[in-house]
């Protein structure tokens, strides 16, 4: 028997490849499923299960691809509805894996149908607990995403209480446990950067496994201050429960080299939207008027989820040459499907064409603070509430990124605007949405918030 844990750093997401003598499963895979079944190949084993913990709302998951590909059994827990073939478990219900044993525990909370799969050894040994979302390591599932009728979120806490007291905390301390998500999902709010525990050690530090907590200081700790959760993730669970189109015709899809003069007329003709991949400092320097940055190098998917209102938007795509598919996948696993082609040659192409091109003025921490000086600035920290509570420039005004689709009318369009975040990331795309919308006065501040603080800028 072995246990490979598939971790996403992007999307702070935990895969599961599990294989026993000739028979493997899958849990929670992500919408690329090639890695998947070259593993099984190369350890000589059949794929028979893929298990889903639940709807995930912040990822596509590859399960209708994978078991169409491997002739596998979809598996869901008690309550599920799906819009293809699924096997819906029963609470309890076992599974055979070669010579391991995957017991299903329906426990809801997180999502009604939520469930965890506990995998006992040939002895019959509890060793590992697959959690999804119901349990990670420093923190439990969020409790808000799956309120329907008169169902609340305090409901949702309350039930997710009872899930892990009785069938999770019951289970051996030696148990490790094996969460859907680590720190930086948004399904969460404290998740640690471990992506594996002992369940002993989760209930000596996991705040919501407290044995003399009561239900109400559970559903009063658990919901406290969650943030609004980012508007792809309702469409990524129907995507996940109703089906979705083969990631095969998207990657085809989106695989179309196009020169500058068809790329130009793509984007003239279909509407799309240029979304460019680049590093924020390459970026800064010149691009296609219009395009929005967001850098492949960070957290690219969820950042296109939370700002790319339409999953059916069509995209053209700028990126460092060779990087295109990567791009084209990445998009999908958060449910972009149509891409419709990459610029040939990368921005270079386009400079060499000579066509028009834009740039963003940035400037240095040292540089912003010679304009501080001069007084009566516009400065927009984009950070998130919490970070600009912690310290932030004084006079700046907090207009978080995630919801910048929301908060245009906020900004002062004809008046000098100074962006800056925590690094730089985030200005940049902050940016160049205003750039697209019209702003021409908008400076970047080069290092964000620490570096500007190093300056003697007035902080509080």
């Amino acid at each position: 028997m072995k246990i490979e844990q598939i971790y996403t750093g992007c999307l702070a997401q935990g895969a599961y490849f599990i294989f026993s003598n000739g028979e493997a499963a899958v849990i929670d895979p992500l919408r690329e499923v090639e890695p998947y079944i070259q593993k099984a190949e190369k350890v000589g084993a059949k794929i028979k299960y893929v298990f889903e913990t639940h709807f995930h709302a912040d990822f596509v998951s590859g399960h209708i691809d994978l078991a169409e590909k491997t002739d596998s059994t979809i598996v869901y827990g008690p309550g599920a509805k799906t819009g293809f073939k699924a096997h819906i478990a029963q609470d309890g219900e076992v599974f055979q894996v070669g010579e391991i044993t995957i017991k299903a525990l329906h426990t809801p909370g997180h999502t009604l149908e939520s469930t965890s799969y506990l995998l006992l050894d040939k002895y019959g040994k509890p060793t590992a607990l697959f959690s999804g979302d119901t349990l990670f390591i420093g923190d439990v599932g969020r409790p808000d995403l799956a309120q329907k009728g008169e169902l609340t979120m305090d409901d949702l806490a309350g039930i997710l209480f009872d899930s892990l007291r009785s069938k999770i905390m019951t289970l051996p301390d030696d148990v490790i446990v094996y969460p859907a998500h680590g720190a930086g999902s948004a399904c969460g709010k404290h998740m640690s950067k471990e992506t594996s525990d002992t369940l002993g050690n989760q209930k000596l530090f996991n705040y919501a496994l407290r044995e003399d907590m009561t239900k109400e200081e559970f559903i009063k700790e658990v919901t406290a201050g969650l943030a609004e959760p980012p508007q792809y993730f309702p469409k990524n669970v129907k995507m996940n429960q109703d089906g979705y189109e083969s990631i095969d015709d998207v990657l085809e899809r989106g695989d179309q080299a196009l020169s500058p003069e068809a790329f130009e007329a793509k984007a003239n003709n279909t509407g799309a939207l240029i979304l460019d991949t680049r590093k924020a400092e390459d970026f800064a320097k010149g691009f296609i008027p219009n395009s929005i940055n967001i850098g492949i190098d960070g957290g690219f998917a969820p950042w296109a989820g939370a700002l790319i209102p339409d999953l059916k938007q069509l995209l053209l795509i700028v990126t460092e040459p060779g990087r295109e598919e990567e791009v084209v996948t990445r998009l999908a696993r958060v449910g972009y499907d149509f891409t419709i082609g990459y610029l040939n040659g990368g921005f270079e192409a386009w400079e060499k064409a000579g066509k028009e091109t834009d740039s963003v003025i940035s400037i240095s921490p040292e540089e912003f603070a010679d304009h501080y000086k001069g007084g009566n600035i516009n400065i927009i920290d984009v950070r998130k509430p919490d970070e600009f509570a912690s310290g932030h420039i004084t006079g700046a005004e907090n207009l978080p990124l995630d919801y910048i689709n929301d908060l245009m009318e906020e900004f002062p369009k004809h008046e000098m605007l100074y962006i800056h975040c925590a690094g730089g990331y985030r200005s940049m795309i902050a940016s160049s949405i205003l750039k697209s919308r019209g702003f021409e006065d908008v400076v970047n501040i080069e290092g964000g918030y620490a570096s500007v603080a190093k300056t003697g800028v007035p902080v509080e």
